[in-house]
């Protein structure tokens, strides 16, 4: 027997809008086809023209064409910096591709790649790195296959004044045994 909520469980999730009310269903939510994917992995945008000031932090991907300056930070997501972007900030992400230009210490977890229209001055750190020809990279780099030692990698060496004098401990003197 053919009930309405077995339909509404095989059509998939429910949407409300009101373009649906007007394009003549009665009122009611519109179904979305079962044959309409919703990619779950669909990357954020910064299009050219936008400015960004300050720290963006997520598990997404994103893509930046316009100018970040800042912080960013994606765990487990990919970044990608397109050939309009120009990013002056410190990134960690999984993946880092930069196609255009960058000023900051770059951490991957996995991968950076610098493409022919990059431009990158500042530190990498990350387990693989591939540089095409044309781009331009002025800083150092460390390829390393664990991902800890990837955030410890650039931290600056103490001031010599913030370093502790050890001082030796004392002998007791006593008998000696000959």
């Amino acid at each position: 027997m053919w009930r309405k909520e077995d339909q509404k469980t095989q059509a998939g999730p429910e949407i409300s809008t009101s373009a649906g009310q007007a394009a003549g269903t009665a009122g009611g939510p519109r179904e979305t086809p079962a044959s309409a994917p919703v990619s779950s992995r669909a990357a954020a945008c910064i299009s050219q023209g936008i400015r960004i000031n300050g720290e963006i932090t997520g598990n997404e991907d994103l893509f930046v064409d316009g100018l970040v300056e800042g912080k960013v930070e994606l765990g487990n997501g990919s970044l990608t910096i397109g050939p309009n972007g120009k990013v002056k900030a410190d990134l960690s992400a999984r993946d880092v591709i930069v196609r255009g230009r960058v000023d900051g210490k770059v951490t991957a977890r996995d991968r950076v790649q610098l493409w022919s229209t990059g431009h990158l001055i500042g530190d990498i750190s990350a387990e693989r790195l591939a540089i095409e020809d044309g781009a331009v990279l002025r800083g150092r780099a460390e390829v390393a296959k664990h991902s800890e030692k990837h955030a410890e990698a650039f931290k600056p060496a103490p001031k010599p004044q913030e370093q502790k004098k050890v001082e030796p401990l004392p002998v007791p003197a006593g008998p000696s045994a000959d």
